[in-house]
């Protein structure tokens, strides 16, 4: 029993411990910083990489397919 009550205070002090601070790396590409949606403080997020090595013809068909995907999700509910 004891064990228990030492392992469980163990575990909640271990939540209040200070972590070391996670870099994140957020994927932009300056061609597209313009486009609408792009907010500060994050600009243009493309978390996957998708269009790193894109065109604005791959940049539009994208944004039509996500559009669309976004219409059918609306209506389907």
């Amino acid at each position: 029993m004891k064990s228990a009550i030492i392992a469980s205070l163990i575990a909640s002090a271990a939540a209040f411990a200070p972590v070391k601070d996670a870099k994140t790396v957020v994927s932009t590409n300056m061609a597209f910083e313009s486009e609408i949606g792009a907010q500060p403080p994050l600009g243009f997020y493309d978390p996957l990489g998708l269009l790193e090595d894109a065109d604005t013809a791959r940049f539009e068909r994208l944004r039509y397919v996500e559009l669309k995907h976004g219409r059918i999700s609306m209506l389907a509910v």
